[in-house]
C-alpha cells in the first residue's frame, strides 16, 4: 500500500503538554477537595479527554459531579491550561522539523484527546497549523481514545477525494497504549514515541522511535508496504 496520510496524536508527541494538563487538573479539582497525583494521572487517567479524567477522578473518590459542576470544572480547566501554555515552550524538540519535513510528500492530521481550540492555539503559535489538512479533536467525535472515533473520521476526512483509501496507507503516531489501541483499531499501522511512556508500554505499536527527528517520508512509507 502506498502511504497515503500521516495521523499525529498531538499532546505527547508533538506538543510537551501533559505536565501542563496535570498542573490545571490539580488546580481546579482542589476546588473540590479531589487530589490527583503525577502516577495516578499518568498510570490510570492519560488516555481520557477533560470530561473522563474529571469524571474518572471524581469517581474514583466516590463523588459523583451534577453536569451543571461538570462543565464548570472542565472551563475552568481550559482557561488554567491556557494560562500556563501561554508561558511555556511547549513543542518537543524535532516535532516542527518532522511536520515541515512529512508535509512536503504526504497529508497530514492530529487525531488527539485534546480540545480543538487547544490544538488551534498551540499550532497557529508556532506557525504550523498550515500543514494539517484535518484535525480531529475530543469534542468533535462523541468516543474518546481508546475508541477509533477520532482516527475514523480523520482518515475519513484524509481520503474524501479517494473512492475506498485503504487503511493500512494511513500511519499514527502515538506516544500511549490508550492511543495505539485507538489507531490499531481504526486499521491503521502505528509508531510509538517514548516521549511519556518506555518502550516496554508502547507494544502494541508497529515500530517505536524515540524521537520524530527520525521520522521522514521513506520511514512511514516501508511500514505501508
Amino acid at each position: 500500500m502506498p502511504l497515503l496520510g500521516v495521523i499525529f496524536d498531538f499532546d505527547g508527541v508533538i506538543a510537551d503538554t501533559e505536565a501542563l494538563h496535570l498542573r490545571a487538573y490539580q488546580d481546579i479539582l482542589a476546588d473540590r477537595e479531589l487530589s490527583l497525583s503525577k502516577t495516578d494521572y499518568f498510570d490510570r487517567y492519560l488516555g481520557y479527554d477533560d470530561v473522563g479524567v474529571v469524571t474518572a477522578v471524581a469517581r474514583d473518590h466516590g463523588v459523583v459531579l451534577e453536569e451543571s459542576e461538570l462543565t464548570r470544572l472542565i472551563e475552568a480547566k481550559g482557561h488554567r491550561f491556557e494560562a500556563l501554555v501561554s508561558t511555556d515552550r511547549v513543542l518537543f524538540p524535532g516535532s516542527a522539523e518532522c511536520i515541515r519535513r512529512l508535509a512536503t510528500t504526504t497529508m497530514l492530521a492530529i487525531a488527539s484527546g485534546a480540545l480543538h481550540h487547544e490544538i488551534e492555539h498551540i499550532l497557529t503559535a508556532n506557525t504550523l497549523r498550515q500543514y494539517f489538512k484535518v484535525i480531529v479533536a475530543a469534542d468533535d467525535v462523541e468516543r474518546p481514545k481508546p475508541a477509533p472515533d477520532g482516527y475514523l473520521r480523520a482518515m475519513s476526512q484524509l481520503g474524501q477525494d479517494r473512492s475506498t483509501p485503504s487503511s493500512r496507507s494511513y500511519v499514527a503516531i502515538e506516544d500511549s497504549h490508550w492511543g495505539l489501541e485507538a489507531a490499531r483499531a481504526a486499521g491503521l499501522k502505528t509508531v510509538g514515541i517514548t516521549n511519556t511512556y518506555p518502550k516496554s508500554s508502547l507494544t502494541d505499536a508497529d515500530v517505536v522511535v524515540d524521537s520524530l527527528s527520525t521520522v521522514d517520508h521513506q520511514f512511514l512509507a516501508a511500514l505501508c508496504r
